[in-house]
């Protein structure tokens, strides 16, 4: 039967369309934090941050259908429940952070995001890491794994890491001015090449990049010499918000706050919402210079289902969960992963864990194959987890915030098995 679905969707997809585990996995239901297959074996999600709230949440299922059984439609009529929820999730925010795009998908957030800091600088040169993603639109792509000097209007520094340092041997606060460097001549090059700058996009935790070791003060640095050469700062919450790290927000803890900052995927808990929030006077400009609309944004639908998504966060105190499982689950691992000499990191933020496969913990040079293998023997025993990472040497835990501690030792029991090579 897998085989056949596999072939029918090559045929009607297209081929190479992407696909997890060497042998896929054919979900047909959801619940909480566990998925179900066409057969009934029933898996731990431990991949999916879009979910937030669990699988099929009642409370959030229940606002969708009751809204759309009432109104929806697009955003150029008045709505009460769009408003509330505008006004909710700003309230969440850093003060500053006033106004609100929405959107559908991060990727729309990101570019709106863009658009929005070159019609505040003039600018157009931007810049981010060298192993970032933000979204698969044309200008939010250019942004992807981009190379040093790739465009014009794209720059891109090496991610800070101090795992793998730019240059050994540094201390700490050394490390971080070494970065800082790279960031100060990608925007000097701006200069010389006559491209105004415009501002950076990052993560606020360096998600895609695989959640490295920032040297300390770095985002604060990074943002007052981007902000003192006329740019604006964007965080990219896509992955980082909405409680993922036991905070509500990625950026609360590097001591910045954003001119911008992005959303998507557990925003609407699998429902296509994005949104992208900014200063009034940013808002305002944008607005005023683009008429920006989005059909199938900031419908009545969209409140219904983004407050819904709060309640549970709010009332369920996931954010607490998270902070308080995510760190067990890192204490409980350093132990599982200490003798084994293929492990050469464990990162964290909250509920967001990546361990890093190595050849070996002094070249720490990385081992995608080592990384695969431990995924797909992880979903044998019923796990589903997927690599990530600057070198996809990293198994990526990120489970729906609902995700309980019997989960979690099942899921460790798994691992210890995986890594012994049970």
């Amino acid at each position: 039967m897998t085989d056949e679905i596999t072939a029918r969707r090559d045929e009607l997809l297209g081929l190479k369309t992407p696909l997890f585990y060497d042998s896929p996995v054919h979900l047909v239901r959801g619940e909480g934090a566990w998925l179900y297959d066409a057969d009934g074996r029933r898996y731990v999600d431990l991949y999916n941050n879009i979910p937030v709230v669990g699988h099929c949440n009642q409370r959030v299922v229940e606002a969708l259908a009751r809204q759309a059984a009432t109104l929806n439609t697009h955003s150029r009529y008045l709505d009460d429940v769009i408003l509330d929820y505008a006004e909710r999730l700003l309230g969440l925010h850093a003060d500053g952070i006033e106004r609100v795009v929405f959107t559908c998908t991060g990727t729309e957030a990101n570019e709106v995001a863009m658009q929005m800091a070159r019609i505040a600088t003039g600018g157009r040169g931007f810049v981010c890491t060298d192993a970032a993603y933000h979204g698969h639109s044309d200008l939010v792509g250019s942004l992807t794994y981009a190379p040093a000097r790739g465009r014009p209007d794209v720059h891109s520094i090496p991610f800070p890491d101090a795992y793998r340092p730019i240059e050994e041997g540094l201390t700490s606060g050394a490390l971080c001015d070494r970065y800082l460097a790279e960031l100060r001549a990608a925007i000097d090059d701006f200069a010389t090449e006559g491209v105004q700058f415009a501002g950076v996009l990052f993560c606020s935790i360096l998600a895609n990049e695989g959640l490295p070791d920032i040297p300390p003060g770095f985002m604060a640095r990074a943002a007052a010499m981007v902000r003192e050469a006329g740019g604006l700062v964007i965080f990219d919450e896509v992955q980082a918000g909405f409680c993922r790290t036991g905070r509500w927000w990625g950026y609360e803890g590097t001591d910045v706050v954003p001119d911008i900052v992005t959303m998507g995927k557990p925003i609407g808990n699998g429902f296509p919402l994005g949104a992208c929030a900014a200063r009034a006077d940013l808002v305002d400009s944008f607005r005023e210079r683009t008429h920006y609309f989005n059909t199938f944004a900031a419908s009545p639908v969209h409140g219904a289902v983004g407050l819904a998504v709060l309640a549970e966060l709010e009332e369920r105190r996931l954010a607490d969960n998270a902070a308080t499982l995510g760190a067990y689950l890192k204490d409980q691992i350093d132990v599982i992963a200490a003798p084994i000499e293929g492990i050469g990191a464990i990162r964290a933020r909250g509920l967001f864990l990546g361990i890093e496969c190595v050849e070996d913990r002094v070249s720490k040079r990385p081992d995608r194959g080592a990384a695969a293998g431990i995924c797909n023997g992880l979903r044998k025993r019923g796990f589903l987890t997927g690599t990530s990472g600057a070198y996809e040497n990293q198994i990526k835990i990120r489970p729906p915030l609902v995700f309980d501690q019997v989960q979690a030792d099942f899921f460790l029991e798994a691992l210890a098995d995986v890594l012994r090579g049970g």
